[in-house]
């Protein structure tokens, strides 16, 4: 396929590519040293001609990556589904979802369409800040990966996010790939999950149209991950002291590799995906003439009531938010037991952060904090009972339980 040349900088590699991007790959010694953990069972050798053999992106995550994530949630996992009867697998959708880990959240996604039947996975937004390590970002960039150019100035910033809407445009209608954006820059890591508009504005600087034509021809399809367990919790509540308590406090590249790290060799327990309808139906009972922050507020908020509905409630998110509140009111949703297994669970993810002047109160509220807003967000989606979500209820009459 021709790909324009202004989509070269951000673009995954193509299949003519693969060559020289494999061999620069592979003799790298810090991917060695990755491989012989994730592949302990083949010697370098045998895992350097199965890569050598795979002709195309497709084929590489198929014969590597696949396995890997097969294996990750077999040892690392209670087990990882999704449910997509509300979309259509012959079609292409924009996937957008609730952002929890650096790696997993798409890497699940593309082997569960795989698992669905799709015929193909999904062209993935990674920020450029991930992306420091010359190996990650060529093990990134043939896993379908699309680079969202972030330390830019002003007025480069917005070429780059035309040019990315642009291909997000290209790769849906031409090259007829999927692809997955998180709802916001970065993770939220309170668990917070809520659309930034930004990232609609940015979608509608690409397309033909009206900007609802313009959305609705990326096809977004709402998309709920829920996770039993974080492995990254007390990364995240380490951070919200670090910012607290150290003025202009800001993560490392380091941090990012440990995150990363971290999420992928942690226990997740259950796993559940959950795919709303796309949203192109609901996009046309919208008025054309709608003032341009009202509609990507009103998109927005649409969005969260969508994933927010979707989510999979466990029995930590409960307990969790009962602790919070210092109530019982959702303890029909969980047993003695497991209320206590999950107050040990959080003071043992507390005993694993090591800093200066630990506020392990402090820690413990943000900690119980992720695991409850789930609950506080679902409630508010299903009754229509949230700021957001009120606004959209009395407009168009839904959100009711």
């Amino acid at each position: 396929m021709n790909i324009p040349e202004e989509f070269d900088s951000i673009r995954p590699i193509v299949p003519e590519e693969l060559p020289e991007v494999y061999d620069r790959l592979l003799a790298d010694p810090q991917f060695r040293q990755v491989a012989g953990y994730m592949f302990p069972e083949v010697t370098f050798e045998d895992l350097s001609q199965r890569i050598l053999q795979c002709k195309t992106n497709l084929e590489f995550q198929k014969a590597i990556c696949y396995p890997v994530l097969q294996k990750l949630i077999r040892e690392r996992s209670w087990g990882c589904s999704v449910d997509a009867t509300s979309i259509n697998i012959k079609h292409r959708y924009t996937f957008v979802s609730n952002h929890r880990d650096i790696v997993l959240d798409s890497a699940f996604l593309d082997k569960l369409l795989l698992d669905v039947g799709f015929e193909t996975t999904c062209e993935i937004a990674i920020g450029d800040n991930l992306l420091t390590i010359p190996w990650v970002k060529d093990l990134v960039r043939i896993n379908k990966s699309f680079t969202v150019e972030r330390t830019l100035h002003s007025i480069e910033m917005y070429r780059a996010s035309k040019r990315m809407s642009e291909y997000m445009h290209f790769a849906i209608k031409e090259k007829n790939e999927n692809v997955w954006i998180a709802q916001r820059e970065g993770r939220a890591k309170d668990s917070n999950d809520l659309t930034q508009p930004a990232i609609l504005k940015m979608m509608v600087m690409g397309g033909e149209g009206s900007l609802i034509d313009r959305l609705a021809s990326l096809h977004i399809v709402p998309l709920a991950i829920s996770y039993e367990f974080d492995p990254c919790d007390y990364l995240k509540a380490r951070e919200f002291q670090f910012k607290r308590d150290v003025p202009f406090w800001k993560k490392t590249a380091q941090d990012d590799i440990e995150s990363m790290m971290v999420g992928i060799k942690g226990f997740k327990g259950h796993i559940k995906y959950h795919c709303a309808p796309c949203i192109n139906e609901w996009l046309g009972s919208l008025k054309h003439d709608m003032p341009k922050s009202q509609l990507f507020d009103t998109i927005a908020a649409y969005i969260d009531q969508q994933i927010h509905s979707n989510y999979r409630l466990f029995a930590n998110n409960y307990v969790a938010h009962d602790l919070l509140q210092g109530n019982k009111d959702y303890s029909s949703m969980y047993t003695p037991q497991q209320r206590s297994s999950f107050e040990q669970y959080i003071m043992a993810q507390i005993d694993k952060i090591d800093m200066e002047n630990k506020d392990t109160d402090f820690l413990r509220e943000r900690m119980l904090t992720m695991y409850a807003y789930p609950v506080r967000n679902h409630k508010a989606a299903t009754e229509g009972t949230g700021s957001r979500f009120k606004a959209l209820k009395s407009h168009f009459g839904f959100g009711k339980s």
